[in-house]
Protein backbone atom coordinates (compact mmCIF):
# COMPACT_ATOMS: atom_id res chain seq x y z
CA UNK A 1 0.00 0.00 0.00
CA UNK A 2 1.43 3.23 -0.99
CA UNK A 3 1.90 6.08 1.42
CA UNK A 4 0.40 9.43 0.86
CA UNK A 5 1.94 12.72 1.50
CA UNK A 6 -0.75 14.77 4.04
CA UNK A 7 -1.71 18.04 2.48
CA UNK A 8 0.80 21.09 3.32
CA UNK A 9 -0.51 24.25 3.74
CA UNK A 10 1.57 27.39 3.46
CA UNK A 11 1.30 30.98 4.19
CA UNK A 12 3.08 33.88 2.31
CA UNK A 13 2.80 37.11 3.49
CA UNK A 14 2.90 40.40 1.18
CA UNK A 15 2.06 37.92 -2.23
CA UNK A 16 -0.07 39.80 -4.32
CA UNK A 17 2.38 40.94 -6.44
CA UNK A 18 5.79 40.39 -7.08
CA UNK A 19 8.24 37.48 -5.54
CA UNK A 20 5.78 37.09 -3.18
CA UNK A 21 3.11 36.30 -5.67
CA UNK A 22 5.21 33.65 -7.72
CA UNK A 23 6.57 32.20 -4.14
CA UNK A 24 2.73 31.20 -4.59
CA UNK A 25 2.89 30.33 -8.32
CA UNK A 26 6.16 28.13 -7.48
CA UNK A 27 4.18 25.93 -3.86
CA UNK A 28 0.87 25.63 -5.61
CA UNK A 29 2.70 23.88 -8.96
CA UNK A 30 4.23 21.53 -6.50
CA UNK A 31 0.94 20.66 -4.94
CA UNK A 32 0.90 23.16 -2.09
CA UNK A 33 -1.78 24.52 -0.20
CA UNK A 34 -1.77 28.47 -0.74
CA UNK A 35 -2.95 30.65 1.86
CA UNK A 36 -1.77 34.73 -0.07
CA UNK A 37 -2.37 37.66 1.58
CA UNK A 38 -1.99 40.87 1.24
CA UNK A 39 -2.94 44.81 3.23
CA UNK A 40 -5.08 45.34 0.40
CA UNK A 41 -8.56 43.08 0.28
CA UNK A 42 -9.38 44.10 -3.02
CA UNK A 43 -5.91 43.65 -4.80
CA UNK A 44 -5.03 40.26 -3.00
CA UNK A 45 -8.14 39.03 -4.40
CA UNK A 46 -6.96 39.72 -7.81
CA UNK A 47 -4.17 38.65 -7.14
CA UNK A 48 -5.89 34.81 -6.57
CA UNK A 49 -8.08 35.67 -8.95
CA UNK A 50 -5.04 35.71 -11.80
CA UNK A 51 -3.60 32.67 -10.66
CA UNK A 52 -6.83 30.65 -10.68
CA UNK A 53 -7.34 31.82 -13.94
CA UNK A 54 -3.89 30.40 -14.66
CA UNK A 55 -4.47 26.84 -13.66
CA UNK A 56 -4.22 26.74 -9.86
CA UNK A 57 -7.54 25.92 -7.96
CA UNK A 58 -5.40 25.21 -4.21
CA UNK A 59 -4.96 28.62 -3.44
CA UNK A 60 -7.33 30.90 -1.16
CA UNK A 61 -6.98 34.93 0.03
CA UNK A 62 -7.03 36.12 3.75
CA UNK A 63 -6.29 39.55 4.22
CA UNK A 64 -3.12 40.30 6.49
CA UNK A 65 -1.08 43.29 8.00
CA UNK A 66 2.16 41.87 9.56
CA UNK A 67 2.06 45.35 11.10
CA UNK A 68 -0.83 44.98 13.09
CA UNK A 69 -0.96 41.94 15.98
CA UNK A 70 -5.28 41.36 15.54
CA UNK A 71 -4.46 40.99 12.00
CA UNK A 72 -2.09 38.28 11.90
CA UNK A 73 -4.09 36.66 14.79
CA UNK A 74 -7.15 36.66 12.74
CA UNK A 75 -5.36 34.99 10.23
CA UNK A 76 -4.35 32.56 12.43
CA UNK A 77 -7.67 31.70 13.60
CA UNK A 78 -8.72 30.90 10.39
CA UNK A 79 -5.78 28.70 9.88
CA UNK A 80 -7.02 27.04 12.80
CA UNK A 81 -10.31 26.81 12.19
CA UNK A 82 -10.04 25.83 8.09
CA UNK A 83 -6.49 23.48 8.59
CA UNK A 84 -5.64 22.53 11.70
CA UNK A 85 -2.55 23.58 11.34
CA UNK A 86 0.26 25.44 9.24
CA UNK A 87 3.44 23.64 7.46
CA UNK A 88 5.04 26.63 5.86
CA UNK A 89 5.62 30.03 6.47
CA UNK A 90 6.83 32.31 4.29
CA UNK A 91 7.98 35.92 5.77
CA UNK A 92 8.08 37.83 2.43
CA UNK A 93 5.92 40.75 3.25
CA UNK A 94 8.68 43.99 3.55
CA UNK A 95 8.87 47.75 2.57
CA UNK A 96 11.88 50.02 1.38
CA UNK A 97 11.67 52.18 4.47
CA UNK A 98 12.23 55.20 1.53
CA UNK A 99 10.60 57.15 -0.94
CA UNK A 100 11.47 58.08 -4.38
CA UNK A 101 10.25 60.38 -6.42
CA UNK A 102 8.48 59.11 -9.19
CA UNK A 103 10.52 60.50 -11.99
CA UNK A 104 13.45 59.04 -10.62
CA UNK A 105 11.92 55.64 -11.29
CA UNK A 106 11.07 56.70 -14.96
CA UNK A 107 14.04 57.90 -15.72
CA UNK A 108 15.50 54.39 -14.07
CA UNK A 109 13.56 52.05 -16.41
CA UNK A 110 14.30 54.02 -19.59
CA UNK A 111 17.48 52.48 -21.67
CA UNK A 112 20.56 53.69 -20.05
CA UNK A 113 18.84 54.84 -16.85
CA UNK A 114 20.86 53.29 -14.61
CA UNK A 115 20.61 50.37 -12.18
CA UNK A 116 19.47 50.20 -8.39
CA UNK A 117 22.74 51.81 -7.07
CA UNK A 118 21.82 54.77 -9.03
CA UNK A 119 18.57 55.64 -7.48
CA UNK A 120 19.98 55.44 -3.61
CA UNK A 121 20.92 59.32 -4.44
CA UNK A 122 17.17 59.85 -5.04
CA UNK A 123 15.38 58.61 -2.47
CA UNK A 124 13.98 60.46 0.87
CA UNK A 125 14.54 58.81 4.74
CA UNK A 126 12.87 59.95 7.12
CA UNK A 127 12.62 58.30 10.99
CA UNK A 128 8.84 57.86 10.67
CA UNK A 129 9.64 55.54 7.25
CA UNK A 130 12.33 54.28 8.92
CA UNK A 131 10.32 52.87 12.13
CA UNK A 132 7.35 51.69 9.34
CA UNK A 133 10.54 49.51 7.68
CA UNK A 134 11.57 47.83 11.40
CA UNK A 135 7.61 47.48 12.56
CA UNK A 136 6.64 45.59 9.19
CA UNK A 137 10.17 44.05 8.14
CA UNK A 138 11.53 42.73 11.54
CA UNK A 139 8.80 43.07 14.41
CA UNK A 140 6.20 41.83 11.62
CA UNK A 141 8.02 38.79 11.05
CA UNK A 142 8.59 38.41 14.72
CA UNK A 143 4.38 38.37 14.91
CA UNK A 144 3.68 35.98 12.51
CA UNK A 145 6.46 33.50 13.67
CA UNK A 146 4.56 34.00 17.48
CA UNK A 147 1.22 33.66 16.39
CA UNK A 148 1.83 30.26 14.11
CA UNK A 149 4.47 27.99 16.30
CA UNK A 150 1.78 26.57 17.71
CA UNK A 151 0.15 25.62 14.63
CA UNK A 152 3.93 25.02 12.72
CA UNK A 153 4.47 22.23 15.58
CA UNK A 154 1.47 20.58 14.52
CA UNK A 155 2.71 20.03 11.06
CA UNK A 156 5.08 16.67 10.29
CA UNK A 157 7.90 18.97 8.71
CA UNK A 158 7.30 22.88 9.55
CA UNK A 159 9.32 25.69 8.04
CA UNK A 160 10.28 29.25 8.58
CA UNK A 161 11.47 31.05 5.34
CA UNK A 162 12.26 34.85 6.25
CA UNK A 163 13.24 36.49 2.83
CA UNK A 164 15.72 39.62 2.68
CA UNK A 165 17.20 41.46 -0.02
CA UNK A 166 21.09 41.72 -0.49
CA UNK A 167 21.11 44.29 2.35
CA UNK A 168 20.36 41.43 4.71
CA UNK A 169 24.01 41.15 4.97
CA UNK A 170 25.90 42.25 8.30
CA UNK A 171 28.45 44.47 5.57
CA UNK A 172 25.09 46.27 4.65
CA UNK A 173 25.36 47.89 7.77
CA UNK A 174 26.98 51.57 8.07
CA UNK A 175 27.91 51.26 11.86
CA UNK A 176 30.80 49.13 13.08
CA UNK A 177 30.11 49.04 16.22
CA UNK A 178 25.78 47.60 15.82
CA UNK A 179 27.75 45.15 12.86
CA UNK A 180 30.27 43.50 15.58
CA UNK A 181 27.30 43.11 17.80
CA UNK A 182 25.30 41.47 15.55
CA UNK A 183 28.09 39.07 14.06
CA UNK A 184 28.46 37.74 18.04
CA UNK A 185 25.70 35.58 17.33
CA UNK A 186 26.52 33.19 20.47
CA UNK A 187 25.49 36.42 22.73
CA UNK A 188 22.95 37.79 20.84
CA UNK A 189 19.42 37.47 22.64
CA UNK A 190 16.32 38.38 21.74
CA UNK A 191 16.18 41.08 24.09
CA UNK A 192 19.71 42.43 23.07
CA UNK A 193 18.08 42.23 19.36
CA UNK A 194 15.71 44.76 19.87
CA UNK A 195 17.91 46.98 21.75
CA UNK A 196 19.66 47.04 18.63
CA UNK A 197 16.71 48.03 16.73
CA UNK A 198 15.91 50.84 18.98
CA UNK A 199 19.31 52.01 19.09
CA UNK A 200 19.41 52.13 15.26
CA UNK A 201 16.20 53.95 15.15
CA UNK A 202 17.81 56.51 17.39
CA UNK A 203 20.45 56.70 14.79
CA UNK A 204 18.58 57.22 12.43
CA UNK A 205 16.40 60.14 14.19
CA UNK A 206 20.03 62.20 14.65
CA UNK A 207 20.69 61.19 10.73
CA UNK A 208 23.71 59.11 11.82
CA UNK A 209 24.11 56.83 8.66
CA UNK A 210 21.57 55.34 5.82
CA UNK A 211 20.29 52.39 4.37
CA UNK A 212 17.92 50.66 1.91
CA UNK A 213 16.16 47.71 0.89
CA UNK A 214 13.52 47.44 -1.44
CA UNK A 215 14.93 48.01 -5.08
CA UNK A 216 11.82 49.65 -7.12
CA UNK A 217 11.50 47.19 -9.49
CA UNK A 218 15.63 47.89 -10.75
CA UNK A 219 16.56 43.98 -9.41
CA UNK A 220 18.95 41.92 -11.47
CA UNK A 221 16.81 38.58 -11.57
CA UNK A 222 13.22 37.82 -12.77
CA UNK A 223 10.22 36.85 -9.82
CA UNK A 224 10.53 33.29 -10.87
CA UNK A 225 14.06 33.38 -10.22
CA UNK A 226 14.19 35.39 -6.40
CA UNK A 227 11.02 32.84 -5.75
CA UNK A 228 12.92 29.52 -6.90
CA UNK A 229 15.10 29.84 -3.86
CA UNK A 230 12.65 30.12 -0.90
CA UNK A 231 10.49 27.48 -2.64
CA UNK A 232 13.24 25.12 -2.37
CA UNK A 233 13.46 25.77 0.94
CA UNK A 234 9.81 25.36 1.55
CA UNK A 235 10.11 21.66 0.70
CA UNK A 236 13.21 20.75 1.96
CA UNK A 237 12.91 17.13 3.47
CA UNK A 238 12.10 17.33 7.77
CA UNK A 239 15.86 16.36 8.92
CA UNK A 240 17.48 18.98 6.84
CA UNK A 241 19.71 21.68 8.57
CA UNK A 242 18.09 24.16 10.26
CA UNK A 243 18.50 28.30 10.76
CA UNK A 244 20.87 28.67 7.85
CA UNK A 245 21.41 32.18 5.81
CA UNK A 246 20.79 31.68 1.71
CA UNK A 247 22.12 33.11 -1.55
CA UNK A 248 19.28 32.19 -3.96
CA UNK A 249 19.69 28.43 -3.69
CA UNK A 250 23.17 27.89 -1.79
CA UNK A 251 24.20 27.85 1.84
CA UNK A 252 25.55 31.71 1.86
CA UNK A 253 27.30 33.36 4.65
CA UNK A 254 25.30 36.94 6.36
CA UNK A 255 28.32 38.70 6.60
Amino acid sequence: MESTIPERIAVVTGSNKGIGLEICRQLLSKGVKVVLTARDEERGIAAVKKLQESGASDVVFHQLDVADVSSAEALGKFIQTQFGKLDILVNNAAVSGAEIEPQALTLSNQPGGGAFSSLLDMTLETHEKAEECININYYGTKRMCKVFISLLQLSQAPKIINLSSGYGRLKCIPGEAIRKKIANINDLTEERLDALVESFLNDFKEEKHKENDINWNTGTRTVEEGAKGPVMLALLPNDSPSGLFYCQTEVSSFE
